[in-house]
């Protein structure tokens, strides 16, 4: 089996490492130059906990842990109003996000093949396979591709369509970067939330750095990022507290990112010998708090049914059924965390959000294959 994945961020690596150790010879193509750097924190919980510790990276990922604690709520004077209970968006292991994607190269990086700084412009695909052109590689031809992509999938957009026809946006737009810790934060984070906008910072990399997360309405989002730091200097101009300081320090940010807040809904995550995993095929949003999880489940699966299946049809099929109701439940929790944007933050309202994901029932822990006992 020959695979070609588009991504290589967090969902391909990890698909890359499940079919090559089921006897798959993977291709990574990926448009930037390198390993991306930078990121939000990222979280794991639940099942994706028990996948990590089968890849056998657990043990290092825990040695990166962020160790952060909980959020202070504060006024626009500053004084505390709430905590936020680091549960809510910290999981059950938080690790700085280019930690994991290092990671997961360098798991991978003697088994894979790795095409950096190009992309996928043509798919044509027959019953034997799918003819693949690239911007700057010959064209070539391989059994299965696969999007891992992101949110505004090229693979999606070839095999399956444009965007508008499954990007459901939440209204939103936000923005992230690093920065010096003045505030000195051990550990932990500040929010202030001026009605239906947030600003928030919490110390990172062994309280060493900071970083800066604004969440705002936004019905247009722009694509350059002279055009993004207006938008949001606009959208803060009369937001008190700490805003003024962390706006002044956005634009000296070497890894400022900025996007809408929108979530990835379809039909079907397969057509013929395409399919999408992470992002790609099912955004839940950052207002989830699951997208890493949903890239690992999704990883893990589609490997697993690809190597068990007797077909690709019942694969892709399998892998659906794995995870929709998953997948579902995900999105409506991102939903739910939207609307209460606009309410005034209460202690009860932390308590019942960090309360709704610990119990045994919690989404977060489903129930899969062995695969690695079914590939036997």
């Amino acid at each position: 089996m020959n695979v070609l994945i588009s991504g290589a961020s967090v969902a391909g690596p990890a698909l890359a490492y499940w079919l090559h150790r089921n006897g798959a010879r993977v291709t990574i193509v990926e448009r930037a130059d390198a390993v991306r750097p930078g990121g939000l924190p990222i979280d794991f919980r639940g099942t994706a906990m028990r996948v990590l510790d089968e890849m056998g990276i657990l043990a290092e990922l825990r040695s990166r842990a962020t160790g952060s604690g909980d959020t202070a709520v504060v006024d626009a004077d500053g004084n505390r109003i709430a905590t936020m209970p680091r549960e809510i968006f910290g999981g059950d292991l938080e690790v700085p996000k280019e930690d994991l994607t290092r990671i997961l190269y360098d798991l991978t990086k003697d088994d894979t093949e790795y095409v950096f700084g190009d992309t996928i412009t043509a798919l044509t695909q027959d019953t034997d396979g799918v003819r693949v052109e690239f911007e700057h590689a010959p064209p070539s031809t391989f059994d299965f591709v696969v999007g891992a992509d992101g949110l505004h999938s090229r693979v999606r957009a070839l095999a399956f369509g444009p965007e508008t026809g499954f990007t459901h946006s939440m209204g939103y737009a936000f923005t992230a970067f690093s920065m010096p810790n003045y505030l000195n934060l051990e550990h932990s984070g500040l929010s202030h939330v001026a009605g239906d906008r947030s600003v928030n910072v919490g110390a990172i990399r062994n309280n060493t750095e900071a970083m800066a997360f604004f969440m705002f309405p936004a019905p247009d989002v722009p694509r350059n990022r002279e055009a993004q730091e207006q938008a949001v200097r606009t959208a803060y101009e009369h937001v008190g507290w700490e805003a003024p300081n962390l706006l002044a320090a956005m634009s000296a940010a070497t890894d400022f990112y900025f996007d809408e807040l929108s979530q990835i809904v379809m039909p079907t995550w397969s057509t013929g010998r395409v399919a999408l995993v992470g992002d790609a095929g099912y955004c839940a949003s950052p207002m989830s708090g699951r997208g890493t999880s949903q890239a690992l489940l999704g990883a893990y699966v589609l490997a697993g049914e690809l190597s068990t299946q007797d077909s690709h049809e019942k694969a892709f099929a399998e892998y659906e059924h794995a995870l929709r109701d998953y997948v579902a439940a995900n999105q409506e929790m991102a939903r739910q965390a939207r609307d209460m944007f606009g309410l005034t933050p209460t202690q009860e309202m932390f308590d019942a959000m960090a309360a709704a994901g610990t119990d045994d029932d919690s989404s977060d822990n489903v129930t899969l294959k062995d695969y690695v006992r079914l590939a036997q």
